[in-house]
């Protein structure tokens, strides 16, 4: 993998990311992950970037505190800074050798400032509180701190679960208020859906007259969602379609730089690195880009910066072409395999009472096995799909043909008949599909690391109208550049 647009520390994975913006820099922290056994302590590290493709790394920012502190493991915060200048980071301390009343490992908020520019931080466990009446002392994580100056005070939210009531339906986003950074007393639950087990990594950012609270939550799902609201008091409504991307794409924070706002997760990778491994915690940084639609709600793309990255122009298809199989299946494939990095954009015009259309990914020379992203206008949905699939036997039957796509990579969007633009970035292992520049979905490629690209139609018609592919411009960009994002803010 080329590392540019997205990051993965050499020997290590990324966890939760905690965006900070400051003076058109991006700083980065995010959980560091070895999965080395037995386990030595999470810390933060920190990165940093001015153009979203390339990364400075700053190596390790908060040290565990060791076996014998309350914070030998550093899961996810924040960072603010005060009037002062001074920077403050609130973050999860966990010891699994220490337990709550309940009999689980506790979890702890703890507090570090630095005056130095974010390069050293100093703890203050006389900070230090937990799980306040009425939650359980096992969630009690992810505190997001912002200033609330209509009100005059700071804001914590913090991943919490009641200490009552059905043990699937107790997530709450819970609340702590203080004036001076140092002090926290409670308050009335921010957000109480009573519907997840947890709502992890939440945050609150207002985008012109709408407020947005995003949180992940694992429970009938893993994925991160957004809410939007007129106002910090709600109420909050749930738009039509109120996920970032899949089940790949986890724990999302954001950062707005100008009038625009990237939200920065990780592609999580599968055990044993193969398709059918299970999902993994922690993988490969991505980020991608949400823009505000009239109704305040949200759509996501790729950044254009990653984009851009891609400029030399690569083997294509003819178009426009119209592929035609009323009762059947049809497929056009280029002509040779396809590079290991690309970005590809497939501009279709579906037929009405067409059934299925889409891009084939790394599929030998008669298209068959390999990947599909396959577009399901009857459905409308985009659905990550793979042959062969898992096999129990040697028999017809026992191939998974009742699992007709991967699990969680399914997302869903508006299909209606005519032009609809699917694009696919691929590094590597990691791919980004992004349908009408609104809608992504990203997964992970491991079985088949070549093979040609093509189109598909079945049972229906579609006409192709663009089908481009450019390939990784490797002339390295500076880290520090800005005039990417400067022309853009």
């Amino acid at each position: 993998m080329s590392q540019r647009g997205f990051y993965r520390p050499d020997g290590g994975w990324v966890g939760d990311v905690i965006p900070w913006q400051e003076d058109g820099v991006l700083h980065l922290f995010y959980l560091h992950e070895t999965r080395q056994v037995p386990k030595e302590g999470m810390p933060w590290h920190r990165i940093s970037t001015e153009n979203l493709v390339d990364f400075v790394d700053h190596g390790e920012a908060i040290a565990s505190g060791g076996s014998a502190s309350d914070d030998f493991n550093i899961y996810t915060g924040s960072i603010v800074r005060d009037a002062d200048g001074r920077h403050h980071a609130f973050y999860t301390g966990q010891n699994p050798d220490r337990s709550g009343p309940d009999g689980l490992p506790l979890q702890l908020v703890l507090h570090a400032t630095s005056d130095d520019d974010m390069a050293s931080w100093q703890r203050h466990p006389e900070h230090t509180f937990g799980a306040t009446v009425g939650y359980e002392t096992a969630d009690w994580r992810d505190p997001f701190v912002f200033r609330d100056e209509s009100a005059g005070l700071w804001r914590m939210l913090i991943t919490a679960r009641h200490d009552t009531g059905p043990e699937r339906r107790r997530g709450v986003v819970a609340q702590c208020i203080s004036r001076d950074l140092e002090h926290w007393d409670p308050a009335a639950p921010f957000w109480d859906p009573r519907r997840c087990v947890a709502h992890e990594c939440p945050e609150v950012f207002q985008w012109g007259d709408w407020w947005y609270l995003v949180s992940s939550e694992f429970s009938d799902a893993f994925v991160t969602r957004y809410r939007m609201a007129r106002s910090l008091d709600g109420p909050w409504v749930v738009p039509e379609h109120d996920t970032l991307d899949s089940r790949a794409f986890y724990a999302a924070k954001s950062a707005a730089l100008g009038d625009r706002r990237f939200f920065f997760g990780w592609i999580a990778t599968r055990e044993g690195g193969t398709d059918d491994g299970a999902w993994q915690w922690a993988g490969t940084m991505s980020v991608i880009e949400a823009a505000q639609r009239a109704d305040g709600t949200l759509a996501f793309h790729p950044t254009r910066e990653l984009r851009d990255t891609f400029v030399a122009p690569a083997a294509a298809l003819p178009v426009p072409t119209t592929l035609s199989a009323p009762d059947g299946y049809e497929q056009m494939l280029a002509e040779n395999v396809a590079e290991d990095s690309f970005r590809l954009v497939a501009r279709f015009d579906i037929g009405v009472n067409t059934r299925e259309c889409g891009i084939v990914l790394r599929v030998g020379d008669d298209g068959e096995s390999g990947y599909s992203l396959r577009l399901e206008p009857q459905r409308d949905r985009l659905v990550f799909d793979r042959w062969p699939r898992r096999s129990t036997g040697t028999e017809q039957w026992q191939i998974s043909g009742d699992v007709p796509f991967v699990i969680e990579l399914e997302r869903p969007v508006d299909l209606a008949p005519g032009e609809h633009e699917l694009e696919v970035i691929v590094d590597g292992e990691l791919c980004v599909a992004t349908v009408d520049d609104s809608t992504v979905l990203s997964t992970r490629l491991y079985d088949h690391p070549t093979g040609r690209v093509g189109v598909f139609v079945g049972e229906g018609e579609v006409t192709v109208r663009e089908f481009t592919m450019r390939t990784r411009d490797h002339a390295r960009v500076d880290p520090r550049r800005t005039d990417l994002l400067a022309a853009n803010a």
